[in-house]
């Protein structure tokens, strides 16, 4: 396998190029996103993690010209947003969403647009992915995908794709090039990675650093993960850079987080060690538990 690098890509099934390692801006403030995604992209990265829902698409994508970066050198991503929030999930509010997304970032393409969660049950489900298959077909997204789908939702997105494709014709049903999930040690989900790998859909992993939850003091007060705390001192790096590089190796997609400068920079060197395939296995664990929120439990109807 070649040596990865901050350039590293995966090629996606739409035929593009996906960064290896993505900027996530959940909960970052409109106000100040511009300014973290610009440090970011000085540092090297060249992915940011956007979603209609943060509500900072618009400035975290603006960075990417006041940094300097050329457009095609640069891959956004935004999603649209599910039943919880208005507008609401559906064929024509994903039409609507997508043309605000295209306004709000000032982009002329995006590169990767989602759909953010499984709820709205399966036609608006439905409808939301013809319509970015439409808006694929009219040069208004590169790639599509969905986020926190279980293997049922997965499942009936591709007998829905074969359906499209019976309607209008071969290769017209879309093409699931990404999905992301919560995934880390503590939350392998190999189910759907076993999905996603047979069909070679990129994965990305958001919380790959379990927002800290599972890193151990820093006042050598009692560990909690003994292997971490171990490998960050055999490495001779943080307890957050063993998590990232842990995913890289996996063959994820992390997508870190961070409003500080020095994280920022910290979270992206990564690429001067590797763990040994036996550190990959051990450090992967039987358990379930997640730290942010799980909707791939959710039944089909809702």
């Amino acid at each position: 396998m070649p040596k990865l690098t901050i350039s590293s890509t995966v090629k996606l099934n739409s035929g593009y190029e996906l960064p290896r390692l993505g900027f996530g801006v959940f909960q970052i403030p409109a106000g100040t996103v511009q300014k973290h995604c610009e440090t970011a992209l000085q540092y090297g990265y060249r992915h940011i993690d956007s979603a209609t829902e943060y509500c900072n698409q618009g400035p975290a994508a603006q960075s990417i010209a006041s940094a300097g970066v050329p457009r095609n050198q640069a891959f956004f991503t935004t999603k649209i947003p599910f039943n919880h929030h208005e507008p609401r999930l559906s064929y024509e509010n994903a039409h609507t969403l997508v043309d605000v997304a295209l306004k709000d970032t000032g982009l002329s393409y995006l590169d990767l647009v989602l759909i953010h969660a499984p709820y709205g049950g399966p036609v608006n489900r439905k409808g939301a992915w013809r319509a970015l298959v439409e808006c694929v077909e009219a040069g208004k997204i590169r790639s599509i995908g969905i986020s926190n789908y279980g293997v049922h939702h997965l499942n009936e997105l591709e007998a829905y794709i074969q359906e499209l494709e019976a309607e209008r014709g071969k290769g017209k049903g879309g093409v699931i090039s990404v999905g992301q999930w919560e995934i880390h040690p503590w939350l392998c989900r190999k189910d759907v990675v076993q999905w996603c790998q047979e069909r070679n859909i990129a994965i990305e992993a958001y919380c790959p650093i379990t927002r800290g939850l599972k890193l151990n003091p820093k006042d050598g007060g009692q560990v909690k993960e003994p292997l971490l705390r171990a490998l960050s001192e055999k490495y001779g790096k943080t307890e957050a850079q063993i998590l990232l590089r842990w995913s890289l190796q996996s063959g994820l997609v992390p997508l870190v987080k961070s409003e500080k400068n020095d994280r920022i920079k910290e979270n992206c060197e990564i690429f001067d060690f590797e763990l040994d395939g036996a550190e990959v296995d051990e450090l992967a664990t039987e358990e379930y538990t997640w730290v942010s929120w799980d909707p791939t439990l959710e039944p089909l109807e809702n």
